[in-house]
């Protein structure tokens, strides 16, 4: 057990290390929900993007300053009203929303400078009023019209954290109070971001909340840890009704994202000490990402995996589930094993070896506990059965001690030792007392 919890530390700072390489220079948009900004939780926050930045990620912070403007304009006696979640004002509000979008900045920015890193405000962005809609007039509402991406790079070249408080400027100077979503976004697909964060409070995607598509995993603690495009579709539909209309909207937008090139959105749930780095530099993080690009993906095993591979076997050897196996006896059947790979990790693996008699095993099934509620194993299953297809075999069987029922679940069928091809059937000992299970094509 001490070794077990040894080996997995050491996977954990493998990973660690391999997402610093992956995303130094990456440049990451992170949307700070103003109920984050107000809670105890915000100069955890701060500190671990402070870390994010001193680890090579190009940093850029969207806050949210709904709360403020609200508490600012009401001590002002200053009335407004919401329309499709817009804010609408008089002209004479947008001192005051100036005021306290740019007194979330300075906080933010004050926060930054308690870490040591250097932040500036600037007036990036270009917008143009909303205007009338449906008869309706927007007044002080803005849209982007465009947003200057070279100072924008030049200011990350020169190692500074950009911060965006929710105004745009016209071509004359005027000020409009814009979406800080809509920026968040907007920054992250001009920019072609790598990551886009949204940090919210309590926001987890769980099946308490929503309604789970069928082939969708969850983590152990019963959230969706990511979504391909595909399957966010269909996360929608289902929950077309749903009341949790702030988190239904962020995938909206994710999608958006997303679909314009951005290739991760995450939405993290802010109330939890650590939520970030967890999400940046971890497999499976602390929130759900929403991805347009491969995240798990099966491919054939090369020899430079096999290091990992055994590394994801040695639990299930260990117990017993598996036949120990060797770098050498890996490297013989090569071209049999396939593996699930997360971000440059190797998290299971499984092999297909063909016998003359057009019989096929699959066998060495493992996956990393950490990702077993993903639904990776069946999908290295449906692969592996793919390609005995292919090879016009009549039948797959599995020889297995512990794992019977998970097999008997997908398929498979109960048979007997003596409808072995010969030269399996030769290695099967009543020590062991292996059963056997079969799927017919």
């Amino acid at each position: 057990m001490q070794e077990l919890t040894r080996s997995k530390k050491a996977q954990n700072i493998r990973s660690v290390i391999r997402y610093i390489q992956k995303f130094k220079n990456a440049v990451t948009v992170i949307y700070l929900d103003d109920e984050i900004i107000d809670s105890p939780m915000f100069s955890s926050h701060m500190r671990d993007i402070a870390l994010i930045h001193q680890a090579g990620l190009k940093v850029i912070l969207v806050p949210a300053s709904r709360t403020r403007i609200d508490q600012v304009l009401t001590a002002s006696n200053v009335p407004w009203s919401y329309n499709n979640n817009i804010r609408i004002t008089s002209e004479s509000a947008i001192p005051l929303i100036k005021m306290a979008t740019f007194d979330i900045s300075n906080i933010v920015m004050t926060s930054l400078a308690a870490h040591q890193i250097t932040a500036t405000i600037g007036n990036w962005v270009r917008a143009r009023a909303k205007g009338v809609l449906d008869g309706v007039d927007y007044g002080t509402a803005g849209e982007i019209d465009k947003i200057q991406t070279d100072a924008i790079k030049a200011t990350l070249e020169n190692g500074f954290i950009p911060i965006f408080p929710c105004i745009g400027w016209s071509s004359v100077g005027k000020p409009y109070n814009i979406s800080s979503v809509t920026l968040a976004k907007q920054l992250a697909i001009e920019l072609k971001a790598d990551k886009l964060f949204f940090v919210m409070n309590n926001s987890g995607i769980t099946k308490q909340n929503f309604s789970i598509p069928e082939n969708v995993g969850l983590s152990d603690e019963g959230e969706v840890p990511a979504l391909n495009l595909n399957e966010l579709n269909h996360f929608l539909e289902l929950n077309k009704n749903s009341e949790q209309t702030k988190i239904i909207n962020l995938l909206k937008t994710a999608q958006e994202a997303c679909t314009n090139g951005v290739s991760r959105v995450h939405i993290v749930n802010g109330t939890y000490d650590g939520a970030l780095p967890c999400e940046i530099f971890s497999d499976l993080g602390s929130g759900t990402m929403i991805y347009s690009q491969n995240y798990g993906t099966l491919r054939p095993m090369l020899n430079q995996d096999i290091p990992a591979v055994l590394t994801v076997m040695r639990p299930f050897i260990e117990k017993k589930i598996l036949l120990p196996r060797t770098d050498e006896s890996l490297a013989l059947n090569l071209q049999d094993y396939i593996v699930y790979e997360i971000d440059g990790g190797i998290r299971a693996c499984s092999a297909l070896h063909i016998y003359p008699d057009g019989q096929a095993e699959i066998a060495g099934v493992a996956v990393d506990e950490s990702f077993s509620n993903l639904g990776i194993g069946p999908k290295m299953i449906d692969f592996l059965l793919d390609r005995a297809r292919s090879h016009l075999l009549k039948s797959v069987f599995v020889l297995t001690t512990q794992t019977s029922d998970w097999f008997e679940k997908i398929g498979f069928k109960a048979d007997s030792v003596d409808s072995l091809p010969p030269e399996r059937k030769a290695k099967w000992t009543p020590e062991r007392g292996s059963k056997v299970l079969r799927i017919t094509f």
